[in-house]
């Protein structure tokens, strides 16, 4: 999983819609955001974890309040407000886009009502279109980055060492467990008995007042379903519109002197993309025909052995090819006579002694058929290496064309931002106004994805009521099968009870050696990380040759527990590379931070900021003016790719403002606010 960017609605500190938020990665795989405390910096850990999990970290105080003050403040009582949040991610070379929403409202009582989160996700193809998953959001989120793990890659570094503490420490084994994959055969076990339990249970027939029930539910789910299609028509129309608007602002912009060349290479590198998002359709049209067409041939080998087995063993008997047939013994037999001449009278031993080679005989149909299929079976396997050559040269066209339209984005990125920055205050205006609609059509398009994924999901809804009123739920007793799937399951689970047990051995002993490497070069102390087989994490000391347990002070417990959370990232992103991981398909992990320089002396800061690059494929850090400075910012500086500052709008008139210099600018951490609300604007820093 490599975050893009996150967006936010009335949450929290956030007034109104903020900007896109992007997020670094790549070289430079830092995103830093400075920000004073209350400002907002644990806000923007806890809106990851809401819109993937709908959790919340331990300092994240009133998760009950998420509803933006000056937004619900603003609408009279008894209107709703929506509260959201937006992350962007990509993971195995596709886009997606999560969102989850809520709406509240403030009642007669002064008391604001919540409703119930919704989430929803659209996939973006190599077309370039975003369309919903055919699987559930959680399903898919859970198989990237499980939830049961977040806390090891979304924290907060001054509470990092709780997730180590005794009270928690059983939970260490089973979330690593999660990520080799081993609880997969857990689970196992528990999803056959349930499937026992089920199959054993007799299914209760539908009364009248049931099917009066599920008649209301239809006409409700279908009224619900037909405001959405008029939607959906008016979010075509509307994107026509904007399309047809977008023509003519490109056009006005070329017939701007001074930014025709920019104009003109914008058009171009637009065609190019289109050109290249169309090339990747086609190649996975071929991809999927080149599959349906000819991938059987791999699955033929054993077949094919087989066959050649079959054939040299008849060859090996001579009865292929035979030297004579059982159609000129039949000739011999109805003439009477042999071919030296002898007559073959009915029970004459000449005539018997004929008679026994019709069993030796080869049959013609056989040999023939026999030759038929060895020309078959040598031309289906020299397919194969065709077919492997075939999927090779596809595979490498669309990774090349992938590379090609990463290319032609950023340029066309790039000449949007000349032409925004334009001297000529006409083309920024236009470009401004592009801008503009580029974002209508961006939002229009993933509300008409949210919107089919709605109307997909009540379509099943209403097909599932309309079987459930249509049929008589009589159903066979299926205790007997269910009894032979329970058996195999658990047949199963012995045999990889021993892969299971020898697995979580070698990954803990290689973790071990990890974490005791990491936490060496970060702590000046000669203490040793153990990992018992329990994942229980200890420190050790080993100087008078004897292994002692100490008591690690808070800073060496948060540089444990940092330890930890590396050597877990380090170990399986190489076992997943190596293809020896059950667990999540992935071999990028993001980790998000809030303060982790918050107990650390000047030489434990020193030593974390410069493990940090190391730790993750992508960091976004959230610090304050105070953790940032010095040693901290001279190490993780190289890396920074992104960083942002949380400008605090404080609605007291005897605030006291604060600033932030960076690369010889000020950028301001706290000022007055226009009015009596108090709010967090997101500033980005220039580098």
């Amino acid at each position: 999983m490599k975050l893009i960017s996150l967006r936010l609605h009335n949450f929290r500190q956030f007034y109104g819609t903020t900007p896109d938020i992007y997020l670094a990665s790549g070289a430079e795989n830092i995103t830093l955001f400075h920000g004073n405390n209350g400002a907002g910096k644990t806000t923007l850990l806890n809106a990851f974890t809401w819109v993937l999990y709908e959790k919340f970290t331990a300092a994240f105080n009133s998760p009950e309040l998420l509803i933006n003050k000056r937004a619900i403040s603003e609408v009279k009582t008894g209107t709703s407000v929506e509260c959201h949040a937006e992350i962007y991610f990509e993971h195995e070379n596709k886009q997606y886009q999560l969102k989850r929403q809520c709406y509240a409202c403030q009642d007669k009582d002064n008391i604001i009502q919540y409703s119930q989160s919704k989430l929803f996700m659209l996939i973006a193809g190599d077309d370039g279109r975003w369309t919903p998953p055919l699987e559930q959001p959680d399903e898919i989120i859970n198989r990237i980055l499980p939830e049961s793990l977040h806390q090891y890659f979304f924290f907060d570094g001054e509470r990092i060492d709780h997730i180590f503490r005794s009270e928690s420490k059983h939970r260490i084994a089973e979330d690593t467990k999660e990520l080799l994959g081993v609880k997969v055969l857990d689970r196992a076990i528990d999803h056959s008995k349930a499937v026992k339990r089920k199959l054993q249970d007799e299914l209760k027939k539908i009364g009248d007042i049931e099917t009066k029930k599920l008649v209301r539910q239809q006409n409700k789910q279908e009224k619900h379903r037909d405001n959405l299609l008029i939607r959906q028509q008016e979010i075509t129309q509307e994107l026509s519109q904007q399309d047809t608007q977008k023509k003519s602002l490109n056009e006005q912009l070329l017939a701007l002197q001074g930014a025709e060349e920019l104009q003109t290479l914008k058009v171009q590198l637009e065609q190019q993309e289109q050109s290249l998002r169309n090339q990747l359709i086609k190649g996975k049209k071929e991809l999927k025909g080149l599959i349906s067409g000819s991938g059987y041939t791999v699955l033929t080998q054993p077949l094919t052995q087989k066959f050649w087995g079959i054939i040299q063993d008849l060859r090996d008997r001579g009865e292929l090819p035979t030297g004579i047939k059982q159609r000129f013994v039949q000739g011999l037999l109805d003439q009477k006579r042999c071919i030296c001449g002898t007559e073959l009278s009915e029970g004459t031993p000449a005539q018997q002694a004929v008679q026994t080679w019709m069993n030796k005989a080869g049959i013609a149909d056989v040999e023939e058929a026999a030759i038929h299929l060895e020309a078959r079976v040598t031309e289906l396997e020299t397919q194969i290496p065709v077919f492997w050559q075939e999927v090779d040269r596809i595979q490498a066209n669309r990774e090349q064309q992938r590379q090609d339209l990463a290319r032609v984005e950023n340029e066309l990125d790039n000449v949007k931002q000349k032409l925004r920055k334009y001297p000529d205050q006409a083309i920024q205006q236009l470009q401004k106004q592009l801008d503009e609609i580029e974002t209508k059509i961006r939002h229009l398009t993933l509300e008409q994805g949210r919107n089919q994924q709605e109307i997909d999901e009540i379509d099943t809804v209403i097909t599932d009521l309309e079987k459930q009123i249509s049929k008589q739920q009589q159903r066979q007793n299926k205790q007997t099968l269910a009894q032979r799937r329970i058996d195999a399951t658990q047949e199963v689970i012995t045999r990889l009870t021993e892969v299971r047990t020898r697995l979580e051995n070698q990954f803990r002993r290689s973790l071990e050696l990890r974490v005791q490497e990491i936490f060496s070069s970060i702590s000046f102390t000669p203490y040793q990380p153990r990992l018992s087989p329990d994942y229980e994490l200890t420190l050790i000391e080993n100087t008078s040759g004897i292994a002692v347990p100490v008591a690690a002070s808070t800073g060496e417990n948060q540089i444990l527990s940092l330890s930890f959370i590396g050597g877990i990232i380090d170990r399986v992103r190489e076992w997943s590379q190596r293809k020896t991981l059950m667990g999540p398909d992935s071999s990028t992990f993001p980790v998000v931070m809030d303060s982790p320089f918050g107990s650390l002396d000047e030489i434990y800061r020193r030593h974390v900021a410069q493990s940090l690059p190391q730790l993750a494929n992508q960091l976004i850090i959230l610090v304050t003016k105070t953790q940032s400075r010095g040693e901290v910012e001279t190490e993780i500086k190289p890396y920074i790719g992104k960083e942002y500052v949380l400008v605090y709008h404080s609605p007291k008139p005897d605030c006291e403002k604060d600033s932030l210099e960076i690369n010889g600018v000020t950028y301001p951490l706290v000022k007055r606010s226009a009015d009596q609300y108090e709010y967090t604007e997101i500033m980005e820093i220039s580098r």
